[in-house]
């Protein structure tokens, strides 16, 4: 994100919200101190990425989260265009010459931009309007004296005579009214307090009622739930939002907002009538029913609306940012032959092999499936492949023909001797790799659907390193995702995908452009050239050796080098998340303890080092070597933990070896499953049949649940209970209210 703004807005005390009350303003809001406001700023403002800020400036930002982080850059760019847009508004209304002290003072004190707009909007240049025809016509004087005499006494017909022009079409005393009611109507319903106001009624006393379309074949039952629903707007939670916009844009659904109309119609006239018994009373309520009606209840609408969307995307995009996290966080299954299947009816079912790394040994196609059914074949084929490659493990995507596909291969492991077991892995978005560029760079030889069968076998040896190489919007852990605002979800993703990369730390020697164009200061380009230098001159010796690749400059090494690994006698310390920046300070430590960077690399070495570091007072330890407390802290934790994936911590996958269907299923069965998606209502299980079962929010806990990501997270391994099976509707109710009375199996 680029900071010019600040600089440019914020410069020489030209608006009253300089750069330091932007800074005191982020402070008060997300109660951190102002000198750590300043400092992230400042390292914003530097270029520096929020990861490396995190992880390796806790100094300055006092220890401040990535999240609390990410929270400042994005007030700072809020708050950035917020001041940038007052200065335009007061120059557009100075320019008309309608800038007063008292108007400048009011769009300088405007907190939001709502607010600032709405200061704008009387003086914004406007297509024809009644109003502005009314002007044009010679009316505004009518209009004004309406608002502003109404203590006048006279004749109503005799006044708006004076203002007949049947030149400009005004042709009657009634032709003038009409014409200064539009004005007024425009005046009182453009003025910010109003609008504040209704904005505030529409939204706390507001209901959003729908009906189902007039035509019977527009009507789709998935929505017959709304076909006469209302529900009051501040109580409406994000996914039934999300639902009734859908049922609308398919045509399914009509949705309106309705409110108490006269609470809102009396309070506007409070502020605009103030003699009940002047002349102008009645036409000034007319105008200002009209205005109500025709202006300001659509437009009303029309926010609302759009401020209940919002509110729901912004729910949307959470909750989609934290299931990708959990499942790119996933254990990794580490030092497995992996036999991937990629499921098939007609065109068969491909299989890819890879080894520990990853690297491809074998692919095939197997037709076990009607309408083929060479299952003897298939069974030949496969066993030819377990045994020359030493396979531990199968995993089968779980789209169409998966369970047929998983009934073969329990079969196949219950009559071979080799120990196998297999992983039912979500397989979405491994289509999207297949035809993707990167797919066709790194297997241009191959078939697009063998290419998803070695997306399918990686997914389990790395969940992180093979999801990066997909768009995580395709990938399919959230609710609604293809009705949110695809740009605001593209960019949180991608935030969410950057942060858990830089979180594990990415192998230099064996990561892929995909995943290294994730780590903090590295671009696509630089991710390519990085991988086109290790295959031209070989493996990375150090870390330093990155400044070697072209386009790689100071600044990029100094972001993403602590966020790269190597296992290297030349550079033992890149084994760890240490910053080359603090070698001299590892080093030192490690001095102290009578060890050396070199020992890192001997696992007995690190158990005796491990020992050692029990005992280090690390606050004396950083007077001793003028170093920072925090930066210590994590020095020692890292010497402790050499080498270690912080996802390894984590439950790994269930292992099966043998299949289950709806109809094995009986209510008060306890099974195993992982959790494939948290939505607001519960989460959905894979616990090995043909449909994923639902854990109802009612049934996560006996206690009161809020929300289910309280409770678990995609990649969870839960035991649940059945507790009902729909076999007509394809529909498995689940409870994690498990009691030591139930009994079931695995």
């Amino acid at each position: 994100m680029q900071y010019l703004a600040v600089k440019r807005v914020c410069k020489d005390g030209e608006l009253e919200m300089t750069k330091q009350g932007i800074i005191e303003r982020i402070s008060a809001e997300l109660s951190v101190k102002t000198a750590n406001v300043t400092s992230i700023v400042a390292l914003l403002e530097e270029g520096n990425t929020v990861p490396f800020i995190a992880r390796y400036r806790k100094e300055v930002t006092g220890s401040l989260d990535e999240v609390v982080i990410r929270s400042i850059e994005e007030r700072l760019a809020y708050l950035c265009n917020l001041e940038e847009r007052k200065d335009a508004v007061i120059r557009s209304i100075d320019e008309q010459g309608k800038l007063t002290d008292e108007l400048r003072d009011a769009i300088l004190g405007a907190s939001t931009l709502q607010e600032v707009e709405d200061l704008y909007l009387p003086y914004r240049p406007k297509r024809q309007t009644r109003a502005t025809k009314a002007r044009e016509k010679g009316l505004e004087p009518l209009a004004m004296l309406m608002l502003e005499r109404q203590d006048v006494d006279g004749d109503i017909q005799e006044i708006a005579a004076l203002y007949i022009d049947p030149e400009k079409d005004v042709s009657t005393a009634d032709d003038a009214l009409a014409g200064a009611r539009d004005i007024v109507a425009e005046i009182v319903m453009e003025d910010a307090k109003v609008r504040a106001m209704a904005r505030r009624h529409f939204r706390e006393q507001g209901f959003l009622e729908t009906t189902g379309a007039e035509a019977q074949d527009e009507r789709m039952p998935e929505y017959e739930d709304y076909y006469d629903y209302g529900e009051q707007i501040a109580n409406m939670p994000p996914h039934r939002i999300l639902a009734i916009n859908r049922g609308e844009s398919k045509g399914a659904l009509k949705v309106k907002v309705s409110r108490p109309d006269e609470v809102l119609l009396s309070a506007i006239r409070g502020n605009f009538v103030s003699d009940d018994n002047g002349i102008f009373k009645d036409q000034l309520d007319l105008a200002i029913e009209d205005g109500y009606t025709r202006l300001l209840c659509p437009a009303m609408e029309r926010e609302t609306r759009s401020a209940l969307t919002e509110k729901a995307e912004d729910h949307a995009i959470g909750v989609f940012a934290r299931n990708l996290r959990n499942l790119l966080m996933q254990s990794p299954v580490s030092g497995k032959v992996v036999l991937g299947i990629d499921p098939g009816f007609r065109t068969g079912s491909k299989i890819a092999v890879v080894d520990p790394t990853g690297k491809l040994l074998a692919t095939a196609v197997i037709y076990p499936h009607p309408p083929q059914e060479r299952r003897d074949e298939a069974e030949r084929i496969v066993g030819d492949l377990v045994r020359k490659h030493g396979v531990n493990v199968i995993t089968i995507g779980n789209g169409t023909a998966s369970r047929e596909t998983e009934a073969f291969v329990s079969e196949f492991i219950k009559n071979s001797a080799h120990g196998l077991s297999y992983v039912i892995v979500d397989e979405a978005g491994a289509s999207v790799y297949s035809a993707s560029d990167m797919g066709r760079e790194e297997f241009p030889d191959l078939d697009v659907s063998v290419r998803g069968a070695v997306s399918i076998a990686r997914r389990l040896q790395d969940p992180l390193a093979e999801l990066v190489k997909i768009d995580p919007k395709s990938i399919g852990v959230g609710l609604y995702q293809h009705d949110i605002n695809q740009a605001r979800l593209g960019e949180t993703l991608e935030k969410t995908v950057e942060s858990c990369v830089n979180y594990v730390g990415v192998n230099l020697n064996t990561a892929s452009a995909a995943l290294l164009s994730y780590v903090a200061g590295i671009s696509k380009t630089v991710a390519k050239n990085i991988v086109s230098f290790r295959e031209e001159n070989g493996p990375f010796e150090s870390r330093a050796g990155l400044q070697d690749v072209p386009r790689l400059g100071p600044k990029t090494f100094q972001q993403a080098a602590g966020f790269l690994r190597i296992r290297s006698v030349e550079d033992p310390l890149a084994i760890t998340p240490i910053h080359p920046e603090s070698y001299d300070v590892a080093e030192a430590v490690l001095i102290l303890l009578g060890s050396s960077p070199e020992d890192l690399l001997s696992p007995e070495k690190v158990t005796q080092l491990r020992r050692k570091l029990v005992d280090v007072d690390v606050k004396a330890l950083s007077e001793e070597l003028n170093a920072g407390v925090p930066t210590l802290e994590d020095i020692v934790d890292a010497l402790r933990r050499p080498g270690r994936d912080p996802r390894a911590e984590l439950p790994g996958p269930v292992f099966r070896s043998d299949v289950l269907s709806m109809k094995d299923l009986a209510p008060g069965m306890v099974v195993s499953g992982t959790v494939r998606n948290v939505v607001d209502f519960g989460a959905f299980v894979d616990i090995g049949v043909e449909r994923d079962g639902l854990i109802h929010i009612s049934e996560m806990s006996d206690s009161f649940v809020q929300s289910p990501h309280n409770v678990v997270a995609v990649g969870d391994v839960v035991r649940v209970k059945v507790i009902k099976v729909d076999s007509e509707r394809g529909r498995i109710s689940l409870s994690m209210r498990i009691r030591a009375s139930d009994s079931g199996e695995d």
